[in-house]
């Protein structure tokens, strides 16, 4: 089946369909990672998006059942170069192309997403769609032209009830903006007894659970259209450890007065260059975000700026000033990715750990 990519400028791009054959509108974005199509996929913080692959093949080794950042994925189309019918890995369970059509998720291959991407990077992400080419074009440009892209992402995708992943160790209440498995699956390697509640939870839920820390997660969208999870934010700090990651370090600079801007075109891939203020040490890290905490708004008493990206010079972390708590914009959970930044999670049960010995010195 042929399809069509349509931009929001007019631009158009033919294909080969695959996947699910519905047509969908969401706003195009890139990554240049070259493996972890699986991962990418099931993120949640892709929701409402159109995700293109840098990498010119894309499915070559399959779907696997280790591999899920979350089970029901919400992003809306995948654009790729070569899309590989078959799978080759001994994890393999089904081909890309059958697990996209069980999930509702359309494809479109043969693209130049070189081409592609060299136009996001000019122009900023857009709006766009995958359509059949059997549906009139001037049709399908107009809805996309019409179309309003929501912004109440974090709340389609947080969980809607609070639920635990039992452990033997600290007990760590894990905020749900769309998070990934793997930070749950790093805090259980910890032996974290962990309970996970809806992105709406208010700071007095939280505290009367009695944690030793709470995780702010990723997730997807704007932080800004999340105001309820600010105001939690700023009801626990200085009462519990906090660690954010992605959309939670997002929240978190909010919390504390300092301003969010959407980027042109984001960083989302697994090869971005992160330096440790402190220390000078780079890490590679896995990055998914559109928006950035702006360094002019940071108030100086409040955060103190640890983590620098060394592309572009946007924020990568920061750490309050007064009380145990920390931010990073990157996933050092990985998945996909690289693994140097693991250590924050380890950084997280030491202060944890500091803390309830200083709470019952």
């Amino acid at each position: 089946m042929k399809r069509w990519l349509i931009l929001e400028d007019g631009t158009y791009f033919e294909g080969e369909g695959f996947g699910a054959s519905n047509s969908v509108v969401g706003e195009l974005v890139f990554t240049t990672s070259m493996t972890g199509y699986q991962e990418t996929i099931t993120d949640q913080s892709f929701n409402g998006q159109i995700i293109t692959f840098t990498y010119p093949m894309v499915g070559n080794y399959g779907v696997n059942r280790d591999d899920y950042e979350s089970i029901a994925p919400t992003c809306k189309g995948v654009v790729v170069k070569e899309h590989a019918r078959l799978g080759s890995n001994w994890r393999n369970k089904m081909t890309l192309d059958e697990f996209l059509k069980r999930k509702g998720i359309p494809g479109i291959a043969g693209i130049d997403t070189r081409a592609l991407t060299r136009k996001i990077r000019q122009h900023g992400t857009m709006k766009a769609s995958i359509v059949d080419i059997s549906d009139e074009f001037h049709h399908a440009y107009d809805q996309l032209k019409a179309a309003v892209l929501p912004t109440n992402q974090v709340a389609q995708v947080s969980t809607a009830k609070p639920y635990p992943s039992p452990g033997t160790g600290l007990n760590v209440v894990v905020v749900d903006f769309g998070l990934k498995h793997s930070i749950m699956r790093e805090l259980s390697k910890r032996q974290c007894n962990l309970t996970v509640l809806p992105y709406n939870v208010t700071a007095k839920e939280i505290l009367e659970l009695s944690p030793d820390g709470v995780m702010l997660t990723n997730g997807p969208g704007d932080p800004k259209n999340v105001p309820e999870a600010i105001e939690m934010i700023q009801g626990i700090q200085g009462k519990v450890p906090i660690f954010g990651i992605c959309l939670g370090h997002q929240l978190f600079s909010l919390a504390n007065d300092a301003d969010t801007f959407k980027m042109k075109f984001g960083h989302r891939g697994l090869n971005h260059p992160v330096k440790e203020i402190a220390t000078g040490r780079i890490d590679f890290t896995s990055q998914n975000h559109g928006y950035a905490v702006d360094e002019k708004s940071i108030d100086p008493e409040k955060l103190m700026v640890t983590h620098i990206e060394i592309n572009d010079g946007t924020i990568e972390g920061v750490r309050h000033r007064q009380f145990p708590a920390f931010s990073v914009q990157f996933h050092p959970d990985a998945a996909p990715g690289p693994h140097d930044a693991l250590h924050l999670f380890d950084e997280f049960i030491e202060m944890m750990e500091a803390w309830k010995e200083q709470k019952n010195a």
